[in-house]
């Protein structure tokens, strides 16, 4: 419904793709950004829109938002003392100096709204490509044409409306398709691409890194067993990733090592891939006195791949003497209280694409509940000075804290998987328009 600032595009000159905004200009003692609105933008209502509601938006977030990262995406810059120039220009000063503004504010997340909006309602008006106009909780939703709306470059949206299917069952989204109920699917599971090899009534979609998900476990180092970093260690070294690659995501998908962010110009390619190694797993629990650990492993199927990833992993894990027991959460239900899944133990769970710097800042900064008890103000300190310093001593110092996260870190990643759609042949252009990695539909059309 609601139009991004941006969206991130590793590929783009600033490494990000402009949707209301035209571009960022940034103050070369990176002590305040400039933001630049695209001309003749209105709302679905025709209301005409502005900074204004651009800042209205950032601030409601930052103080309503009860998920504590999309609070942080705001958290560097000082928006009551934001400055409004005209009707297209708003100048954010920073709280801190930081060169990754451009990033964190087109993360996807910071979507603009009207001035003065209390309530979310189906019928307020939007600055996205399409209003809804009906909705049922668990089944799905009607959206319509917002013809006020136009995409960067004056393209789309070129479709009437959409029928958004609320499907949570992989097998049964797909036989929509099938049975042409459906002219795409979203997040298809391997097996399900594997059997549509040859298919020329449907066209697969697959992402490539950067934008590929992290299929990852975390570890609570806010107890036992995981407050010990051998165990930590262990746990890491008993995951074979290559079976994971090859059994769960049939070759689909690329080996994790146990950092985020692949694919990313930040991501640290010169630290070595971890081993799959059950006998020093096995020594490193006797050191630490776990032996005989029993563990309870909760997850649910967020993402194809996900329940799988973790049978087998448990599999694994009892080669070093662990014993996990398995909860599956229903879909839907493993993120539903925040609270309470970031008082987990050990689950299992995803990570979006995101850069390294970025991603350790919303996720594991500063105490943040769904670090699972990393707390180190050390790394902190180090992330906040890469991420004022430009060039070389940056890079040197994301490469410390990324070794420093590799060697001490609570995730482990054994795989990265694409996010893979299918779709009726004559519908293009839904690639041109990904919000993140779901698609918007902003330039798409049937031909």
């Amino acid at each position: 419904m609601h139009a991004s600032l941006g969206d991130l595009d590793p590929g783009a000159p600033e490494g990000v793709r402009y949707n209301v905004l035209s571009g960022i200009d940034i103050a070369p003692d990176l002590s305040r950004y400039t933001l630049r609105l695209r001309p003749g933008l209105t709302f679905s209502d025709g209301s005409k829109l502005t900074v204004r509601d651009v800042i209205y938006s950032l601030d409601y977030v930052a103080r309503n938002a009860t998920t504590p990262t999309y609070k942080l995406f705001a958290a560097d810059f000082d928006l009551d003392a934001a400055r409004v120039e005209n009707d297209h220009t708003l100048v954010l000063p920073t709280s801190r100096p930081v060169t990754d503004g451009r990033t964190l504010l087109c993360f996807g997340t910071n979507l603009v709204f009207k001035e003065g909006t209390k309530e979310f309602t189906a019928n307020m008006p939007t600055s996205g490509p399409f209003r809804l106009t009906e909705f049922e909780a668990g089944r799905g939703a009607t959206l319509v044409r917002n013809d006020n709306f136009r995409a960067p470059g004056g393209k789309g949206p070129y479709l009437d409306g959409l029928e958004l299917l609320s499907i949570s069952d992989a097998e049964a989204r797909l036989n929509a398709l099938r049975g042409k109920q459906a002219d795409f699917v979203h997040q298809l599971s391997p097996a399900q691409v594997r059997t549509l090899q040859g298919d020329t009534s449907m066209k697969i979609t697959e992402s490539r890194p950067p934008s590929v998900t992290a299929l990852t476990f975390s570890l609570n180092m806010s107890a036992l067993p995981f407050n010990d970093p051998r165990v930590r260690r262990a746990f890491k070294l008993a995951v074979d990733r290559q079976q994971i690659l090859d059994t769960v995501l049939f070759g689909r998908g690329t080996l994790g090592n146990d950092l985020f962010s692949q694919g990313f110009p930040d991501y640290d390619r010169t630290i070595e891939q971890r081993p799959h190694d059950p006998d020093q797993a096995r020594s490193l629990l006797r050191q630490a006195g776990a032996e005989k650990l029993s563990v309870t492993l909760t997850t649910g199927p967020e993402l194809p791949g996900m329940v799988e990833t973790a049978t087998l992993y448990a599999e694994q894990l009892k080669n070093i003497g662990v014993t996990v027991k398995l909860r599956e959460l229903p879909a839907g239900q493993l993120f539903a209280d925040p609270a309470a899944y970031a008082r987990l133990p050990f689950v299992g769970n995803y990570g979006p694409p995101a850069p390294a710097l970025l991603y350790y800042q919303i996720t594991s900064g500063a105490g943040n509940p769904y670090a699972f008890g990393w707390n180190r103000p050390d790394i902190d300190r180090k992330v906040v000075a890469a991420r004022s310093t430009p060039g070389a001593k940056a890079n040197a110092l994301n490469h410390e804290i990324q070794r420093t996260l590799w060697d001490e870190g609570n995730a482990v990643i054994p795989v990265f998987k694409p996010d893979v759609s299918a779709q009726v042949p004559n519908l293009i252009g839904v690639e041109k328009g990904l919000f993140e990695q779901f698609p918007s539909f902003a330039e798409a059309s049937l031909q």
